[in-house]
């Protein structure tokens, strides 16, 4: 095995994006049926101005805080979109948008006069899945756990508020492992290349788009020095038009 493959390190990267998927891909089909596509980025957003505000108030970035400055401001946002989906189901995509670019600017103005604010911006957008270990995925491992068995077993009764707030926990966990990008690949792109497969099938189909796309994209960035983020977005892209091409031929013969 080449010695620039060092799995201590992409074993817990291709892990973690194993475990984003496991509740991402069940997630994104949900939000494509509901057509409220853009809602994974919006609140991924909003945790993550959470992160920079307490950035800002020089709070511990390792610390307890961060987290729950993340995860509150994601409820918050989940708490509003699911009153504006109530009061204006018409337009809720597009208050969802405008969610999206004010939690966006919002943290650009926090971050002014920041020496490291460029910094804190790129991690929050493209992550640091290569910098993952064990020991840091077993606490949201163990969160995902309870957030599925909650969702295959209660699903029918995850209706309006319920499911937003299941949804800020979930993001807010995944934007800190793999950045506010792969949060809303992981969520989008297997469920679209999956459109239209039997719902068991489709899960299943949805799961092996974004594993292939996780580990193919972590072994390229690894190879070509590539950042690593990046690169899995581009793979599970085109890992997905590859099985949305072959899923059509197979419905037309």
């Amino acid at each position: 095995m080449p010695e620039f493959l060092d799995w201590s390190i992409i074993g817990p990267a291709f892990a973690a994006g194993l475990i984003v998927l496991s509740t991402h891909v069940p997630l994104g089909q949900e939000v494509l049926r509901r057509g409220i596509i853009f809602i994974d980025l919006a609140i991924a957003q909003v945790a993550g101005l959470g992160v920079i505000a307490a950035y800002a108030l020089d709070w511990d970035p390792e610390g307890i805080q961060v987290q729950l400055a993340a995860v509150t401001a994601a409820l918050v946002a989940a708490l509003g979109l699911n009153w504006t989906e109530r009061r204006w189901p018409k337009i809720q995509e597009s208050i969802i948008g405008v969610l999206f670019i004010l939690a966006a600017t919002g943290g650009i103005l926090l971050l002014t006069g920041n020496p490291h604010g460029s910094e804190h911006l790129k991690d929050l957008l493209v992550g640091q899945i290569l910098w993952q270990t064990w020991s840091s995925l077993l606490p949201i491992a163990i969160l995902y756990v309870f957030v599925l068995a909650i969702w295959f077993g209660f699903r029918q009764q995850l209706g309006g508020l319920k499911f937003y707030l299941a949804f800020a926990v979930v993001v807010t966990a995944s934007v800190q492992i793999v950045g506010i990008y792969l949060v809303f690949a992981s969520l989008i792109v297997p469920a679209l290349a999956t459109y239209g497969i039997k719902k068991g099938n489709r899960l299943v189909a949805g799961y092996i788009v974004g594993g292939v796309s996780y580990l193919a994209g972590i072994l390229l960035s690894v190879i070509f020095d590539l950042p690593t983020g990046a690169i899995i977005v581009w793979t599970m892209v085109a890992t997905a038009m590859l099985a949305g091409a072959f899923i059509s031929d197979k419905r037309a013969s």
